[in-house]
């Protein structure tokens, strides 16, 4: 027998000494216990009840044209020609999970922002102010940063487009 060979059959038997399925079971259940209250404990509770807080920067523009700051990566229905807000769905719709971002620079304080894009979904396209800008937009093949793909399919409300939001996540730099 190879050196190998017998190092790894002491190690086995040593193993099977030390532990047995009834431990096994009992560790297991300890860690699926543990991994099943972690979510449940006041730090986790406190930061879902308060929610994540939006940067609001300083702005300036009409947030129903095209050339609204925030718009340099949109594409589609402004939201807050329909019903809704520059950053809210309108009534009747609901955001759809799959974002695309983009970074627009704020003329107010000159500092560039991180805007997330949401289409809002489940009424017919609203068809007021259409806005296809894309600067800085890249090719399909980096999803997460196209304009030119439909992101309602994460939604209840099925492909049904409405209109799109622009959400500031914060700054770029």
């Amino acid at each position: 027998m190879n050196r190998i060979d017998r190092i790894t059959e002491i190690m086995a038997r040593s193993a099977a000494r030390n532990s047995s399925r009834r431990s096994f079971f009992g560790r297991l259940g300890a860690w699926l216990t543990v991994g099943t209250v972690a979510p449940l404990l006041p730090v986790s509770r406190a930061y879902a009840a308060k929610g994540p807080q939006a940067l609001q920067p300083q702005e300036q523009g009409d947030p129903t044209s095209c050339d609204y700051w925030r718009y340099c990566g949109i594409d589609g229905f402004l939201c807050a020609c329909c019903g809704g807000s520059a950053s809210s769905c309108p009534p009747g719709t609901e955001p759809s999970p799959i974002t695309w971002v983009g970074t627009c620079r704020n003329p107010v304080d000159g500092r560039a922002y991180i805007i997330s894009y949401n289409d809002c979904c489940g009424k017919a396209a609203c068809g007021r102010c259409q806005c296809g800008r894309d600067e800085g937009a890249t090719p399909t093949y980096q999803p997460s940063t196209s304009n030119d793909l439909d992101w309602c399919l994460g939604t209840q409300a099925g492909i049904a487009y409405h209109c799109s939001t622009s959400v500031v996540l914060g700054p770029a730099d």
